[in-house]
């Protein structure tokens, strides 16, 4: 691990919230708030963020073929956004530019109710506790986006 290297580039997810999972890196959405998680886990400033198991990198992880464990060993190495963002493109089996397309318009758009009933259940309380306002959130990325303040 290059820690001097992540040092300089790692947020501290105590103080500062990782990334929108709207933003792509390596042309996917989530892309940058798994890099960011990932930085933040190997420093040991993760805070409340996980990197693995996080229910939202599991459709990163599903839908590009990549494994995370294999992920955070290159994130380890120091690599900057534009390396991680070459090292996803080379590595994910999904190399379809339309259904690339389609997967991030698809994450962005999934509402609440397409989500699984367990996941709906969890968020019937969360979403009342963590966001604020609670009336912003209207899809699954608003979630994290209003509760971290973004939206």
């Amino acid at each position: 691990m290059n820690k001097e290297k992540l040092q300089t580039i790692a947020r501290d997810l105590r103080k500062t919230p990782p990334r929108s999972p709207r933003l792509k890196l390596g042309g996917f959405v989530i892309a940058a708030r798994m890099t960011d998680k990932a930085r933040a886990d190997l420093l040991g400033i993760n805070g409340e963020y996980n990197f693995y198991p996080c229910g939202l990198g599991a459709y990163f992880w599903k839908f590009t073929g990549l494994d995370a464990a294999k992920f955070k060993e290159f994130v380890a190495t120091g690599a900057s956004d534009e390396e991680i963002d070459h090292w996803i493109r080379e590595n994910t089996t999904q190399k379809d530019p339309k259904a690339i397309m389609k997967w991030n318009n698809e994450m962005i758009g999934l509402r609440l109710c397409d989500l699984s009933d367990g996941t709906q259940e969890y968020f019937e309380t969360y979403i009342p506790q963590f966001c604020k306002p609670q009336s912003k959130v209207k899809f699954f990325f608003d979630v994290y986006d209003v509760e971290e303040g973004v939206l």
